[in-house]
């Protein structure tokens, strides 16, 4: 080898061998000498690795068997002790005959890199950590809103749909929402907030306070818009629970100091019918308050049976005779009203299992709709409220009609809502509420 080929061999910036066969190491440049050490008749393996035996897997036999270049990723260990990571590239040297007789062996030092990988493989690991963990929904979406990745609360939340629309998975609907954070993140790249209404996979509706923030790449270029949602059903539950406290508040002060207003009517004919001895005058006084006092006492029930979600405590009991109890509870209430009453409850139904109280209570409220619905009504000559009970194969129906003002559209949409009434100052928009509630409570 020529005085300038061996000076190239020793300045290239890698470690550079030459090797037999046997792996023996026939010649070395001089950065390989530096960290290695001695190497004359000694194997790679015992140099590299300080071991007795070959790799199990080693690209200079590779060479030595196919001719062809190899490549693989080593550690090795210097000969004072450093290990180093090194990226592996081997090209045959042949004799006059083609045939392989030598193989060379470049080494790179790649430990800064693999350092950096390393590093930037723990980041992302920790970010997909967080990714997955964060107390949130979210989502990574493209242009054409398609979730391209979520987080673990996303996909417990909304199924794993990654492909999908964003309001396909929310809203269960194919239109887009107008407007859109994500699609205003994509045209100005800025950060937007919004509070969206949507349905779990259990269809369960949350409400969710929304912040979307843009994904750019190398170039500067929005390819993906991140979306996150925080579940903020809970608050804007109390929220609401604090606003029909207050509403609560106003409708019954307004509906007992109407019902004290009979009371003091009432208490009044009772003190001028005993001073002027009047019979008359004390019964009818007499009734008005009583009268009164089961109407607080019925509004009363109604706002505990709100204030405490009750689970109904069941027992055997008769529909046919609950149904009449309660007719003879309003009978008199009716008859003042000039409303006819009537219970027409079949004989065969069976007894069934249900909270009496929660029914009775249910039955009142339905009955005093109706009477109150008559007694408004001025356009037809006579008034009637029936309660029919029938029995089904599972089921026990109940039904109340009546054939007073009746309800428009409006009224029917909103008439199970709470403190919605029809019946202005003497309502308190809490009874049909109830009724609505310990039917579903029983099922």
């Amino acid at each position: 080898m020529e005085p300038a080929e061996t000076n190239y061999f020793d300045l290239v910036p890698c470690y550079l061998t030459v090797q037999n066969r046997d792996l023996r190491l026939l010649k070395a440049n001089r950065r390989f000498r530096e960290d290695f050490g001695e190497f004359e008749g000694r194997h790679c393996y015992q140099v590299y690795k300080q071991r007795s035996e070959r790799c199990e897997s080693c690209p200079v036999l590779r060479t030595f068997d196919d001719g062809l270049c190899h490549r693989s990723e080593e550690r090795i260990r210097t000969a004072r002790g450093r290990e180093v990571s090194v990226v592996v590239y081997t090209s045959p040297i042949l004799d006059e005959r083609g045939e392989v007789a030598g193989v060379i062996e470049m080494c790179t030092d790649i430990t800064e890199i693999k350092r950096l990988q390393d590093q930037l493989r723990d980041s992302q690991e920790r970010c997909r950590l967080l990714f997955e963990q964060v107390p949130c929904y979210i989502s990574i979406q493209d242009p054409e809103l398609r979730i391209v990745d979520a987080n673990r609360r996303f996909r417990e939340a909304f199924g794993d749909h990654l492909g999908c629309k964003c309001h396909q998975i929310y809203k269960h609907r194919d239109e887009e929402c107008v407007p859109c954070s994500v699609q205003s993140t994509f045209r100005d790249g800025e950060t937007h907030r919004s509070e969206e209404v949507v349905t779990s996979l259990a269809g369960e509706q949350l409400n969710t306070l929304v912040y979307t923030a843009p994904i750019r790449d190398a170039e500067g270029a929005i390819r993906h818009v991140m979306e996150m949602s925080a579940d903020i059903t809970p608050i804007r539950r109390l929220q609401s629970q604090l606003e029909s406290i207050g509403m609560l508040i106003s409708s019954v002060s307004h509906g007992i100091k109407g019902l004290l207003t009979g009371l003091d009517g009432g208490t009044y004919l009772v003190n001028s019918g005993l001073q002027k001895n009047d019979p008359q005058r004390v019964t009818q006084g007499w009734e008005m308050v009583q009268r009164n006092i089961e109407r607080i006492r019925g509004t009363v029930m109604n706002i505990l049976y709100y204030a405490k979600e009750r689970e109904p405590v069941a027992e055997p009991m008769s529909a046919r005779a609950l149904a009449e109890e309660v007719c003879g509870v309003l009978a008199d209430r009716a008859r003042e009203s000039r409303v006819e009453l009537r219970c027409e409850a079949a004989e065969d139904v069976r007894p069934f299992e249900a909270d009496p109280r929660a029914l009775r209570a249910l039955l009142v409220n339905l009955l005093e709709n109706s009477i109150a619905a008559c007694r408004v009504d001025s356009k037809k000559p006579s008034h009637a409220v029936i309660v029919r009970v029938r029995g089904e194969e599972n089921a026990v129906l109940f039904e109340v009609e009546d054939n007073g003002i009746g309800m428009d559209r409006e009224t029917r949409q909103k008439v199970f809502s709470l403190f919605f009434s029809s019946k202005g100052a003497e309502g308190t928009g809490l009874g049909l509420f109830i009724a609505n509630k310990i039917a579903q409570a029983h099922g």
